[in-house]
């Protein structure tokens, strides 16, 4: 296998240009830029080492600053690598990532609404919770302001719902499962692959839980694990949403949603009748729904015949 980092670029008979790469390459390309990624975000720890003390906010800001830089230099790579700049127009370029205007509100409502079914279970056992069932409904709503406004002030907030989402796709999805295309993995393959970069970029979640001091190793090492096989999960889910799809909104959303809600009520024994009921439900609908929901033809005007569908191995000008 070559290793060879120079991708291949033909011009086919219809004038469409076929891209493709080295699966040494494109592996060596994903690792690198989820260690970069990792890394990149510590520069803040270390930097504060050698500054004066500074507060959490400031402290996440200048992390949310390298997160931003690791993502442009990430899509840059990828820019590079798959020589995009031999399609015409920012539009095809931009294509490649999953960046689109078009079929928005499909790529908003139904992957959020698609991955609510997961957490029926959830809501209910929220909604008894904040007992809406015998303060009524309004009140809830008319709360909402006060809580999206506490939301805006919170710099966790921003991390959860923002910067982290919106960085992690960008370089996770639209940045390594192109690569991944054109070096000529299928799809199925890519799915399964792309999750175990994702989950490197969750280690140093163990790296703050031992060496701060919050927990010995064998707790670290179990929460982290644990954390992990979530994250592989969902890695899985996202990758498949922006394959099926091909827009780079679909796996922000459910990112976003998943990150509010947190895991999902798994434990039946937890729930009451009704909450039970609501949890299998949820699930058989997202199974059932899965891939229904997830149509290419749903997203996009136009389907071609290329092996990964949404043509990013053939990229037309």
């Amino acid at each position: 296998m070559s290793m060879s980092t120079t991708p291949t670029v033909e011009v086919e008979e219809d004038g469409s240009i076929s891209i493709s790469i080295s699966k040494s390459a494109a592996v060596l390309a994903c690792g690198a830029m989820a260690v970069f990624y990792v890394a990149v975000l510590y520069a803040p720890t270390g930097l504060l080492r050698m500054s004066t003390p500074v507060s959490r906010d400031h402290y996440f800001i200048r992390r949310f600053v390298c997160a931003a830089l690791s993502t442009a230099l990430s899509v840059a790579a990828t820019f590079y690598l798959l020589t995009l700049g031999e399609l015409q127009g920012l539009s095809a370029m931009s294509r490649v990532f999953g960046l689109r205007t078009d079929h928005l509100w499909q790529a908003v409502l139904i992957p959020l609404s698609l991955t609510s079914l997961i957490y029926l279970g959830s809501f209910f056992c929220k909604l008894h919770a904040h007992n809406i069932s015998h303060n009524g409904f309004i009140p809830c709503v008319k709360q909402l302001p006060q809580r999206l406004a506490r939301c805006a002030r919170n710099v966790m907030a921003w991390r959860n719902y923002f910067v982290a989402p919106i960085t992690e796709e960008v370089v996770f999805r639209a940045c390594m499962i192109p690569l991944l295309l054109c070096a000529g993995f299928s799809t199925t393959l890519i799915i399964f692959l792309c999750p175990m970069f994702f989950s490197l970029a969750h280690l140093n979640h163990f790296i703050e839980l031992y060496y701060q001091g919050r927990h010995s190793f064998s707790r670290a090492l179990l929460v982290v694990g644990f954390q992990l096989c979530y994250t592989v999960v969902f890695g899985w889910y996202a990758a498949f949403l922006f394959i099926r799809t091909g827009t780079l909104i679909a796996p922000i959303v459910a990112h976003i949603f998943c990150n509010y809600m947190g895991l999902p009520s798994f434990h039946a024994s937890h729930m009451r009748g009704l909450e039970t009921i609501a949890f299998l439900a949820g699930v058989v609908g997202f199974f059932t729904l899965l891939f229904p929901a997830t149509r290419p033809n749903l997203y996009n005007h136009r389907i071609t015949g290329c092996n990964c569908w949404q043509a990013y191995c053939i990229l037309y000008q």
